[in-house]
């Protein structure tokens, strides 16, 4: 297999099992806190190093996953004195921790291979260097095996507590309720994010890890309402993301990790315009459509009012309608068109009337306006 298709391998297999505890993440309104994690866990590497003396040990994914376990605790912790807000109190945890990380490594281990530069930008070019081998016979790069071991692990917790995270998610005290424990499954999600940042941190770096994390369930929130669906599309587009970038990385010579994450911000920005269900084109034709609706029946109402009485004529004239109704005369035109065209009113001796269907739509309105509130 060539390196270039290992890096692509290696990118699509970083974005599905980063995206699968993202969706709950974005769900929960916790995106920062993969941000404070996929730095902090720094701290637990770097602790973990000078424990067991070695860059290669399982104990620095332990110490890690720690790490960022403890960091949601420290943040909770403060922010449940509500003397800080969660956001300020991640603003005080994560920078503490990552720099207390950034100290150690400067002043005891500046000859190891954990610069800071690795960690925040990582470099897949060189993942496909670091070369499995079993029984002396090469089957590929590790990065594939030890995040598609991480995939696998990510894979089997969203689907075996699918019913207890959807319920936690979206109702807690629902999840107290039912014998859920909240805080188990809350706890249980920041270790699996733990372990992914720190799997992932490695190969694509904690910059692109947060982009894969959040970037790509934000934007299946953009299309879908659908939990399942979600989760599938965050992985669909986490990869066409990784693909995608990998190619403009080829085609513009520039760095393969900072092409990724420039594409999960474009795609991002792709779907908050044009997506058909919640993208801000659809917003804006809707908020059009909701003001002269709204407008229409404003007038409806305000002729229905006036219908036959002494001062019709000039309370629904066409030439001094608009200064009852404080619309512009663009504005009047157009709601007139409007309503003329759905044959709801027509104008006779410059007074504008309803039809029998206009009466019948305004009276029905009102009475629903009234019974709702």
């Amino acid at each position: 297999m060539s390196p270039q298709m290992e890096i692509q391998i290696i990118a699509v297999i970083v974005a599905v099992a980063c995206s699968l505890p993202g969706v709950f993440l974005v769900l929960r309104k916790m995106s920062m806190m993969s941000d404070a994690i996929t730095h902090t866990i720094l701290l637990g590497i770097v602790i973990g190093f000078f424990m067991v003396n070695s860059l290669t040990s399982p104990f620095l994914i332990v110490g890690a996953a720690l790490m960022g376990v403890i960091t949601v605790f420290l943040t909770e912790m403060l922010n449940n004195t509500k003397l800080v807000s969660e956001d300020s109190a991640i603003g005080i945890v994560f920078p503490l921790l990552f720099s207390i990380a950034i100290v150690i490594i400067s002043r005891y281990a500046s000859s190891v291979h954990l610069d800071t530069d690795s960690v925040l930008l990582g470099e897949l070019a060189f993942a496909p260097f670091n070369r499995m081998k079993v029984f002396g016979v090469d089957i590929g790069a590790k990065a594939i095996y030890s995040m598609g071991g991480i995939l696998i692990i990510n894979l089997l917790f969203v689907i075996i507590f699918f019913k207890e995270l959807k319920i936690v998610t979206f109702d807690s005290a629902l999840a107290t309720v039912l014998g859920f424990s909240p805080s188990l499954i809350h706890y249980s999600l920041m270790t699996i994010v733990s372990i992914t940042a720190v799997g992932a941190f490695e190969s694509v770096g904690s910059i692109l890890v947060i982009a894969f994390m959040i970037g790509s369930p934000v934007t299946a929130y953009l299309i879908t309402d659908n939990l399942k669906s979600m989760i599938v599309l965050s992985g669909l587009i986490g990869g066409l993301n990784g693909i995608l970038g990998y190619q403009l990385a080829s085609l513009l010579d520039v760095s393969i990790a900072g092409s990724m994450a420039v594409m999960t911000g474009v795609v991002f920005l792709l779907v908050f315009i044009f997506s058909p269900s919640r993208g801000l084109l659809t917003i804006v034709s809707r908020r059009k459509r909701q003001k002269i609706e709204f407008a229409g029946k404003s007038l409806m109402f305000h002729i229905y009012n006036h219908e036959g009485k002494e001062d019709e004529a000039l309370e629904s004239g066409i030439y001094t309608i608009r200064g009852h109704l404080q619309w512009n005369e663009k504005f009047l035109k157009l709601i007139i068109e409007e309503l003329k065209d759905k044959e709801k009113i027509y104008i006779k001796d410059d007074i504008i009337k309803l039809t029998k269907s206009g009466r019948e739509y305004a009276i029905k309105s009102y009475e629903e306006i009234v019974s709702g509130f």
